[in-house]
């Protein structure tokens, strides 16, 4: 067998993981409480802000910035690509070293190469959903600039392109978001050219890692964040201190 019941185990672990992860945070009704989709309520209101204003220069300068971010990861993951598919000229040194670790576990070249192939597969899924984010953050520009001005009269015209481009703006983000979820379970995958133990290890320590990150901790509290009294106000504090305004912020 090219596979041992432990490596079919852990990457069933593995797979089983990032689907488990996907339905929770973009399926399930917890999942409206990730930090993810309480961003897409601030890309509505801000769509429904842009509609209200004649002079558009923040909007666009917003736009330009997602679009460069998601550029930077989508030449990101082109890179990462090429960097995997080196992996398989280099193998037999690499098999040397491995195969002296401790969990290491691997014991033939074809293994080696269906490992690398199915990193070159997560990467190339990250480079694809990057690519089209960008493309849809294009959509929501043109969906910005097709958005009648203030003053032209045209209320419900206006709206209603406000809000197709605040639902395109949070398409875009959910594919970027996609594309993110690849790198991080990539990092988890890595664990694999260890040993399948080492692989069901980093899958659980990633899968905590990015759901304290959604449903518990400061960026969510800040984006949960209630207007105190204006008695209550606490004054700014420097940077390295902790937040009066979110108390349990770590």
């Amino acid at each position: 067998m090219l596979l041992s019941p432990l490596d079919y185990a852990a990457v069933a672990f593995f797979l089983f993981g990032w689907f488990a992860y996907h339905l929770l945070v973009e399926r399930s009704p917890f999942g409206r409480l990730a930090l993810n989709n309480r961003m897409n309520e601030y890309r509505l209101r801000w769509m429904l802000e842009m509609q209200a204003r004649d002079a558009r220069i923040v909007d666009a300068a917003l736009m330009a910035t997602l679009q460069s971010g998601t550029s930077f990861f989508a030449s990101t993951s082109l890179l990462a690509l090429g960097g995997s598919l080196t992996l398989l000229r280099g193998a037999d040194d690499a098999l040397r070293i491995l195969n002296d670790f401790p969990l290491g576990t691997v014991a033939s070249r074809t293994l080696w190469d269906l490992k690398v192939v199915g990193l070159v597969v997560i990467f190339g899924y990250a480079f694809f959903k990057f690519a089209w984010s960008y493309r849809l953050f294009n959509y929501a520009s043109i969906l910005i600039g097709a958005t009648p001005a203030a003053k032209s009269g045209r209320p419900d015209q206006r709206r209603l392109t406000a809000l197709r481009a605040a639902e395109m703006n949070i398409v875009a983000g959910r594919h970027f978001n996609r594309g993110q979820r690849a790198f991080f379970f990539a990092l988890a995958y890595l664990g694999w050219f260890v040993g399948p133990i080492v692989l069901m290890g980093t899958t659980a320590v990633v899968v905590f890692a990015i759901l304290v990150r959604q449903f518990s901790s400061d960026a969510l509290r800040a984006v949960s964040l209630e207007l105190p009294p204006e008695d209550q106000v606490p004054e700014p504090q420097g940077p390295g201190t902790r937040s009066a305004i979110l108390p349990e912020a770590r």
